[in-house]
């Protein structure tokens, strides 16, 4: 069933899984309220839904009951799959609305089952993308990776993102846990993801050891964020324990949006060290938040930090800790870092990403 303009009527999502306070989960449900509010019939399937979002979506099988002659699929391509198969059998058009995906060789000696999830990520991206008709990344980096795996057309859009929610009211009981060590003097660094190798938490205990040790020795790190790998998780408890630091680093697990907001507000520099970034939304909700960046410039992040940032070269922690210091005490520098924030998320965010998406996919498939 196609428009009397020769568009498609409808232009359904697929994803993995679908979960709230996840990059790609809010990527899709606002992609989703942006493909209808243009004038198609959009739904989205998933492999697995949040109890939370269960209203949201239908089970990927489901799909045949929704189905109409003409239809293309979005895939929101994070991981392996059985969504991945699933459509290369059924033979929609497909656009791969790319967030790249973390390589086997990250999570070497730490967790079997997610190097083999990852190598099977990298035979369905193999799949898919010669089968595509667009594919949709979100970075430079990232459109690299498509066209290797066979994708003969590509796009650049950034990712959709609800970044108010790093300026929204804080949790009070948080602020306030937050504030009393601010009281105690030394600066307070933040990083948010998940606590898994490739994020590489591990280099910023060492960076934190180093600012200790070199510059503040009051300083604290926070590691906000959930995690997917308990060997990981494990060793760094441990090797924040044998650094003396336990008292130094704040690992919270995954946290409220009002939580999320209170730590922003608390910080004084937000510190990456990943070893793989496709494209590093935390990165833009500092900015937002006023909150100045030193990062790694692995992967994508180079893309999006453009010149918003201090960008390292390596995560050495005596290099990263003279970086820190410079952030935390250069005032002209943080004047610098926070207006050059400011004006890069402004350019990453809002109705024109929606709109550029939009306008990505209609080049394609025609309009409505």
């Amino acid at each position: 069933m196609t428009a009397v303009g020769g568009g498609p009527v409808a232009v359904h999502q697929f994803i993995p899984t679908l979960n709230p306070h996840d990059a790609t989960g809010t990527h899709t449900l606002m992609l989703r309220d942006a493909l209808r509010a243009a004038g198609w019939q959009s739904e989205i399937f998933a492999e697995a839904i949040h109890d939370d979002l269960a209203e949201l979506a239908y089970k990927h099988w489901m799909y045949p009951e929704h189905a109409a002659r003409g239809d293309v699929a979005i895939y929101q391509f994070t991981t392996s799959s059985a969504v991945a198969p699933y459509l290369a059998e059924h033979g929609m058009p497909l656009i791969i609305d790319y967030h790249n995906f973390t390589g086997p060789e990250y999570f070497d000696g730490w967790e079997p089952l997610s190097v083999q999830r990852a190598a099977r990520a990298a035979d369905e991206l193999a799949l898919l993308a010669p089968q595509a008709v667009l594919g949709l990344a979100k970075s430079r980096f990232s459109e690299g990776e498509l066209r290797g795996a066979g994708c003969r057309r590509t796009a650049v859009v950034p990712v959709l993102a609800d970044y108010r929610r790093v300026t929204a009211a804080p949790d009070p009981r948080v602020a306030a846990e937050l504030a009393c060590l601010r009281a105690g003097g030394g600066a307070d660094i933040l990083f948010v993801g998940r606590v898994v190798s490739s994020k590489a938490q591990h280099e910023l205990v060492k960076a934190l050891w180093a600012y200790r040790r070199l510059y503040d020795p009051r300083a604290r790190l926070h590691l906000v964020g959930g995690t997917s790998s308990y060997e990981y998780n494990k060793a760094l408890l441990g090797f924040v324990h044998d650094l003396g630091l336990t008292g130094a680093v704040h690992i919270t697990g995954e946290v409220s949006d009002a939580s999320l907001a209170a730590h922003f507000a608390a910080a004084d520099v937000y510190l990456s060290l990943s070893a793989h970034e496709g494209f590093g939304v935390p990165l833009v909700e500092a900015m937002v938040a006023g909150v100045p960046v030193v990062t790694r410039g692995a992967g994508a992040v180079a893309d999006t930090v453009a010149d918003a940032a201090l960008l390292l070269a390596a995560a050495d922690p005596t290099y990263v800790a003279a970086a820190l210091h410079r952030a935390c005490t250069d005032d002209r520098l943080r004047t610098v870092l926070i207006a050059s924030g400011r004006r890069r998320a402004a350019e990453l965010s809002g109705d024109t990403v929606a709109a550029s998406l939009v306008a990505a996919i209609a080049a394609v498939v025609g309009r409505p």
